[in-house]
């Protein structure tokens, strides 16, 4: 058995390989070969714990000054691509994720609410919380305040410091600090950043996600982590998450849709800014 990244196979017996599968305690493993992915791990099966679900950790709704689609949009994908929960975490508002919290059963779905926060050292998810975490605050601070709101600190993308990677600001002893790492993030170039993350984490036995980081509906779902949880909860999928019952999931988002995003996030971003200027 194996877990293959772009070519790149990690041995079942592989210090490697045990590390990515540390924390997963007695639970059964099992492949699931997927062709069209970038990235095939092995997914958790129902053990003792309890269900194992597919919930996707990273997304952006039209509150986002780079996202473009109301909630409903997104929790329409997340339901077509046979998501069991979804966070959507915009770049420091909530009101969108807490609307989609509220949402979410009519798609037969778990909302999970948070949001993106930009420390003065980069981005953090901040899962399970329903205020917001102030941006620019440091790094220990804004995780300290996610833990006070009773949320997870997830930092997503740490190596890609064009993308607000926290790791070119901040210290390794810092980063340990965190919940989990996101270590597949859909909108990669080469992997690298993704395959740094992966070794980060599992050498220091950091539960792991992934996440679509979606700023387009269509893209919802695009990076999964499978999750273990004793309830089918948003409090049973944190614990499980900061237990480290996760496997993930991912492919690339198409070159094509990766510059589309950008593009069209750059404009509403201008857009931003000079109603903002004129208010």
């Amino acid at each position: 058995m194996f877990a293959r990244e772009a070519g790149r196979t990690i041995g079942a017996s592989s210090p490697e390989r045990n590390a990515i599968t540390a924390g997963h305690g007695e639970l059964g493993l099992e492949p699931r070969a997927r062709r069209d992915t970038c990235i095939e791990m092995f997914f958790l099966t129902p053990g003792e714990r309890g269900t194992v679900l597919s919930v996707e950790l990273h997304s952006h709704s039209a509150l986002s000054h780079d996202g473009r689609d109301p909630v409903d949009r997104l929790l329409e994908q997340a339901e077509a691509v046979g998501l069991d929960a979804l966070a959507v975490t915009d770049h420091d508002e909530i009101e969108a994720s807490l609307e989609a919290v509220e949402l979410a059963p009519e798609y037969d779905l778990i909302g999970i609410p948070g949001m993106e926060v930009t420390s003065d050292a980069g981005h953090v998810l901040a899962l399970g919380v329903e205020e917001i975490v102030p941006e620019g605050l440091s790094f220990l601070e804004t995780i300290g305040r996610i833990h006070d709101l009773g949320g997870i600190a997830v930092i997503p993308h740490p190596f890609q410091e064009s993308r607000h990677g926290v790791m070119a600001k901040v210290t390794a002893a810092e980063l340990v600090a965190a919940d989990a790492i996101e270590v597949y993030n859909s909108r990669l170039i080469t992997g690298r950043a993704n395959r740094q993350a992966e070794k980060f984490a599992a050498e220091r036995g950091l539960p792991m996600t992934a996440g679509s980081d979606a700023h387009i509906a269509e893209m919802v779902g695009q990076a999964v982590t499978r999750i273990d949880a004793e309830d089918p909860t948003v409090a049973g999928i944190l614990d499980a998450i900061r237990e480290g019952r996760t496997t993930v999931e991912g492919k690339r988002t198409p070159w094509h849709i990766s510059f589309r995003q950008a593009a069209g996030g750059a404009k509403r971003r201008v857009k931003h800014r000079l109603n903002g200027f004129w208010r």
